[in-house]
């Protein structure tokens, strides 16, 4: 609770009565009323990670350098962020700044989103990595919705410690090497790979889209990322399934925890050294290195029968403006605010990469991520869950867990999903919107 303001996900009300109490919480936290105070703000659905200490201390920031301009900070539930957001700015009660996803979110929601184009000065979004996972039709000569935060990764990250202790000589870069490395784990006495909902809000269950995302960059380039999206390649085709078929295997084998779909603890059991490997994002670094210092270093997932030259690199999220907002010009600058070196030197301290094109990472591991792509020939991908279309993702974040676990056979889940793409819309097959 912020400010006073409960947050109440709408979808648990169960009466008139309820949703009525609900949208005057949701307009007591809104922006609609406060519009000479120089007050706004800002919705984010980070729960307690990384970006959401990042945005608390940017916000600070903002305000010395900005005194009169207020930001109050509120962080909304995850699970149903996105509903919460449209039906607080289409009623006006919702807020002037707004975490946004990228990709396919931004063009879903677009409708309530002003475009940066004339509010942002061009100098601040020109040095962005990624712009056009933020504009309308992912063509950056239409405008910008969204202004990032930081350069995401989708990654692994391993103890050397462990490996060590294991015999584990090298990190494994293919499906035959990974399984090797786990039998050796595994004979330590060491879990290989732990998976879990990292006390992320999105779910009960471990966001499936980390790992699926590399699943799918093993046999599609980026370029073929649309294909899945206008069904050319459906995604009960032979190769995808193939993948999964692997991915089932690392349960069969031993590689993961038992309890896949219920463990809400996972960071603790890397941290504590119990755990060799996990999944995960950039967002988690600062802590990763916090408890195991020089033990921890970044790997590729090695989802490919070749080795892999794929790493998931991509400006995930950031902030937006409402079109409800009557604070836009305050907004606009604060999204200016984010492209100073001040914010970069906010964003790198609190364990985030920032995403200005060039700017120097000191921390070496960060580093070390920007350099696959940079220097080691890997090709950079977006995040997956970012650009196919929602309705597919919530069913494979519903389905693919399962997968892992060895409760449902890869191609049920695929057909699932493949079903859910068919009975949209044929203009949402297509180009992207």
């Amino acid at each position: 609770m912020i400010g006073g303001c409960l947050r109440a996900p709408l979808r648990h009300l169960a009466s008139l009565t309820a949703a009525i109490v609900g949208a005057a919480a949701l307009a007591a936290c809104g922006s609609g009323g406060d519009a000479a105070g120089g007050t706004l703000t800002l919705w984010h659905n980070y729960g307690t990670e990384a970006n959401a200490t990042a945005t608390g201390d940017l916000v600070k920031a903002f305000e010395t350098a900005n005194p009169d301009i207020k930001i109050n900070v509120v962080s909304q539930p995850a699970d149903n962020y996105f509903p919460l957001l449209q039906s607080a700015t289409i009623s006006h009660s919702g807020p002037d700044l707004a975490v946004m996803w990228t990709g396919l979110f931004a063009l879903k929601y677009q409708n309530l989103l002003v475009n940066l184009k004339d509010l942002v000065p061009q100098s601040a979004l020109s040095g962005q990595k990624g712009l056009e996972y933020t504009s309308p039709g992912f063509d950056t000569s239409q405008g910008t919705l969204v202004m990032p935060m930081d350069d995401q990764f989708y990654i692994g990250y391993y103890n050397k410690a462990l490996f060590q202790k294991a015999g584990v000589a090298s990190v494994p870069r293919t499906w035959d090497e990974l399984y090797d490395a786990c039998a050796k784990l595994t004979a330590a006495g060491i879990e290989p790979l732990v998976y879990g909902n990292g006390g992320q809000a999105l779910g009960a269950e471990f966001l499936p889209w980390y790992d699926m995302s590399y699943l799918v960059a093993g046999v599609a380039r980026p370029e073929e990322l649309q294909n899945l999206y206008s069904g050319r390649t459906p995604w009960t085709s032979p190769a995808l399934r193939d993948q999964l078929d692997h991915w089932a295997q690392l349960s069969r084998r031993g590689c993961t925890n038992k309890d896949v779909l219920t463990k809400t603890d996972n960071l603790t059991d890397f941290t504590s050294g119990k755990a060799a490997m996990i999944i995960d994002g950039t967002w988690d670094l600062g802590d990763f290195e916090k408890a195991l210092g020089g033990n921890v270093a970044p790997f590729v997932p090695p989802f490919t029968t070749a080795p892999a030259t794929n790493v998931v690199e991509y400006s995930g999220d950031g902030f937006a403006i409402t079109k409800s907002s009557a604070h836009k010009a305050e907004a606009a600058k604060f999204l200016e605010f984010l492209a100073t070196p001040q914010a970069s030197a906010i964003i790198a301290k609190d364990g985030l990469i920032p995403n200005v094109d060039g700017y120097h990472v000191t921390d070496p591991l960060a580093q070390q991520m920007l350099d696959f792509a940079a220097t080691g020939g890997y090709r950079r991908y977006p995040m997956l869950d970012n650009v196919v279309q929602p309705e597919v993702v919530d069913v494979g974040s519903k389905t693919l867990p399962s997968v892992l676990a060895g409760n449902t056979p890869p191609a049920t889940a695929l057909s699932a999903m493949n079903d859910t793409l068919n009975s949209l819309p044929a203009d949402r097959r297509g180009s992207y919107k």
